[in-house]
């Protein structure tokens, strides 16, 4: 792995924006960076892509065992849900897509920093932007990015378990312009496999006391959610979905690989693991170099660092539920860029990677999208 410093293109903002990625740049500061690029060699692409493998399949042994010894109390899900996410885990529902952030420099073995497993975004610009910036810039390079069409085949894949009419529901908050755009996106993956994808904000799902609607309102019967598992379980529709009126994507066992206290659960069923860090439900174990992390929260809030004599600290709105404490494990670091390396599943399959770059070691929403390729 090498951090190259690059020139943008001139015109980069209108070609990105043809693509349909209209959140290049948030508060004035550039998110999409084309001043640099990552650049792999084709064994390093293997080693990520094995790496990712090996780790999801671990995962879903991790949610395996939660699931058969009902272990949930630790991973604070309610317990109104544990039979819920029971029979999705056992009825097989299909999985859509996620993301597992790793940290490697390219020497010694990739670590697990977390699996975003519920709602990840990135998912534009690592699967088609940062693929059109490669035929440009490198056109006689690769890249590790088979994103796009996984999607669309993964919708195929699912279309026994979604309602015979193809019709999928789409929501998030559109408010967030990354949301949005994260869900136009997988809306058009999903026509493409021949479903009818329908775009509904959260706010205007309905239930008429049986089932949820539409604003027509239609009975809905398939529902893709840009919208966290944790949230939906806590408010006031939450119970409804009890009923099992609705097939939800990413399905109910989602909740606990979309959970920090996966980590600690991994960590017990596999201990050295080569690709997973320690991790525990309590500090004592970590005297320094440790990371906390709530069991729930979003783009690196309240996670601290406490590392070669410093401590790192992201603010935020999380914690509620409690903490878990992680082995420290350096990020790449280039410049005073700290590098995380997004490593795509969709279905069980590793599809591609994007990188993302922070001035600290903590990567938050607003972290730079920095594009990669490789030689074969």
């Amino acid at each position: 792995m090498t951090r190259e410093p690059r020139v943008p293109r001139i015109d980069w903002p209108r070609k990105v924006e043809e693509l349909g990625f209209m959140f290049h740049t948030f508060d004035g500061e550039v998110y999409w960076d084309e001043r640099a690029a990552w650049r792999f060699t084709a064994s390093e692409v293997d080693t990520v892509e094995e790496v990712t493998a090996e780790l999801h399949a671990r995962c879903l042994d991790a949610v395996r065992h939660v699931v058969e010894r009902g272990d949930y109390e630790r991973l604070r899900i309610p317990a109104a849900f544990h039979r819920y996410i029971d029979e999705s885990w056992r009825d097989g529902e299909k999985s859509l897509y996620g993301r597992m952030d790793l940290a490697w420099d390219g020497t010694g073995e990739p670590k697990l920093l977390e699996y975003n497993a519920d709602t990840p975004t990135a998912l534009l610009e690592a699967s088609v932007v940062q693929w059109y910036w490669m035929q440009e810039c490198e056109p006689d390079a690769d890249q590790f990015n088979s994103i796009h069409e996984k999607l669309i085949a993964r919708w195929g894949e699912m279309h026994g378990q979604l309602p015979g009419d193809g019709r999928v529901y789409f929501t998030c908050d559109s408010e967030s312009m990354e949301d949005k755009g994260t869900v136009d996106y997988l809306r058009d993956t999903a026509q493409q496999a021949g479903l009818t994808p329908l775009a509904i904000d959260i706010a205007d799902i309905g239930w008429d006391g049986q089932r949820f609607v539409d604003l027509d309102p239609r009975p809905m019967a398939a529902l893709f959610k840009l919208y966290p598992w944790e949230w939906m379980v806590r408010e006031a529709f939450g119970t409804n979905l009890l009923a099992r009126t609705l097939r939800l994507i990413e399905p109910p066992w989602k909740m606990l690989l979309s959970n920090k206290a996966i980590l600690p659960v991994l960590w017990e069923l596999f201990p050295d693991h080569p690709n997973l860090l320690a991790a525990a439900f309590e500090p004592g174990r970590f005297a320094t170099d440790y990371v906390k992390k709530p069991i729930y929260s979003r783009e690196g809030a309240n996670v601290s660092i406490r590392a070669r004599g410093a401590a790192v600290d992201a603010g935020g709105d999380y914690g509620e539920e409690g903490f878990v404490w992680q082995a420290y494990h350096a990020l790449p670091e280039s410049g005073g860029n700290h590098a995380v390396i997004g490593s795509w599943v969709v279905g069980d399959a590793p599809a591609g990677i994007g990188v993302r770059e922070d001035d600290t070691a903590i990567t938050r929403n607003s972290s730079r999208f920095v594009p990669h390729y490789f030689v074969p």
